[in-house]
């Protein structure tokens, strides 16, 4: 069972995720563009292609195909029906099918564990900790050091270790992290 604020965590986890409300649903979008959305009933829509939509509905059958003057536009399934593995894969494959093509391509990359050449992340945090930056779009120390520690352990694959390391290689920069403000 998922909630609304691990479906928060999951779509604003991507690059370029925007939070909104739209009628009386909150919207995740990237650059415009609605991938997912959760109702006050406590349902979560994804916007999907076709391939996506059938592997949804044979995974979760409490789910259903949502259309729109008889085009079909996506996927809808109760929020607590669905595991937070399950959750995280449908919203980042609805983001990857709104979001811009580079964008997605580079998260693919980062999945794919390619750090990008300019990558000076240290090693010792880990590769969930790695993919967790590097799929947020920080990929060097100097934009780690804009984030506090609250912010980097909402990352889902950052733990107290890897900010840890992550403060003592920016230390060794002459960097810190922004100062959490309460």
């Amino acid at each position: 069972m998922t909630t609304m604020s691990q479906l928060r965590k999951a779509a604003l986890a991507l690059p370029e995720t925007e939070e909104g409300t739209r009628s009386d649903r909150v919207v995740f979008s990237v650059r415009g563009k609605e991938f997912a959305s959760a109702t006050k009933d406590g349902w979560v829509r994804l916007c999907l292609p076709e391939p996506e939509i059938e592997k949804a509905e044979a995974a979760h059958s409490s789910g259903e195909r949502l259309t729109r003057a008889g085009a079909t536009t996506g996927f809808g399934v109760p929020l607590a029906d669905l595991n937070g593995k399950d959750l995280n894969a449908l919203v980042r494959a609805a983001w990857s099918c709104r979001a811009p093509r580079r964008s997605a391509e580079a998260l693919s990359a980062v999945d794919a564990g390619v750090r990008p050449a300019d990558c000076d992340l240290p090693s010792a945090i880990g590769g969930p900790a790695t993919r967790a930056l590097l799929g947020v779009g920080l990929t060097t120390l100097a934009q780690v050091s804009g984030r506090t520690r609250k912010e980097l352990l909402d990352l889902h694959g950052v733990g107290p270790r890897a900010v840890r390391v992550l403060a003592e290689s920016l230390e060794r920069e002459g960097m810190s992290l922004r100062d959490d403000v309460s």
